[in-house]
């Protein structure tokens, strides 16, 4: 079965493909029109408007957790970047997460009687750092209207606070009592920037977080298994 953030991922990389391949382009580039007579050219300086080099930058935004077969859960998240030149820079996240059990875990837990439990782990917060990478830009006409946005990719490390229910399997006497765990894992970002001004900007960013955690087994020995979290944020940011 294909997750929802296997689904949110592969139409985020598309759309970003698609702008990248069909609206970026480098300063200086010539096209050439099919519709205009043969032996006429058009040249078009593709000249940044907004530039990121040496500006910090700091965000605001609020999202959904699009991984946990069980849980339903928001994010808050809040970002403070710069860029020393125009396509590299570092950024530092705090995302503060809300979830909760769903219908589906409960409907497996059978109202209480003889049934499965559905083991799940609910993300509370983490915090990390990437370095930033900024490999294109686009200019897109709308409603005679040019919006500037950037396609920006992050790789780094994030430390991951989670709550999950591993002793309601692992005990034979039905034990709720949450545990807390806290992981280090490898994290990534994709995110598409639209300039709104000189100063204010839009953006929707995809950041997922890969981290090893113990996995429960009320009848044979737990081993380590790879888990991952997924969450799509729409922020309004500040550029200095």
């Amino acid at each position: 079965m294909i997750s929802k953030g296997t689904i949110l991922f592969s139409l985020l990389l598309f759309t970003s493909l698609f702008f990248s391949q069909k609206l970026a382009a480098s300063e200086g580039d010539t096209y050439s029109f099919s519709w205009l007579d043969p032996d006429k050219e058009v040249y078009v300086l593709q000249n940044r408007k907004y530039r990121k080099a040496n500006r910090a930058h700091i965000s605001i935004g609020t999202g959904m957790t699009a991984s946990g077969a069980f849980v339903n859960s928001t994010n808050f998240q809040g970002r403070f970047g710069y860029f020393f030149r125009e396509e590299w820079g570092f950024e530092a996240i705090y995302s503060m997460n809300n979830g909760k059990e769903n219908g589906t875990a409960n409907s497996i837990r059978n109202n209480g009687q003889t049934g499965s439990v559905p083991f799940r782990r609910i993300v509370d917060s983490y915090v990390g750092g990437m370095v930033l990478w900024s490999p294109f830009y686009a200019k897109i006409n709308t409603f005679n209207k040019v919006i500037y946005m950037d396609w920006i990719v992050g790789l780094g490390v994030a430390q991951l606070k989670e709550t999950n229910n591993k002793l309601e399997l692992t005990s034979y006497n039905n034990n709720k009592t949450p545990t807390t765990e806290n992981h280090t894992g490898l994290m990534w970002d994709i995110g598409l920037k639209f300039y709104l001004s000189e100063n204010i900007d839009a953006k929707i960013d995809l950041t997922t977080i890969h981290y090893k955690a113990t996995q429960p087994n009320k009848n044979a020995a737990a081993k380590s298994v790879f888990y991952s979290n997924w969450d799509v944020a729409f922020s309004i940011g500040y550029n200095f």
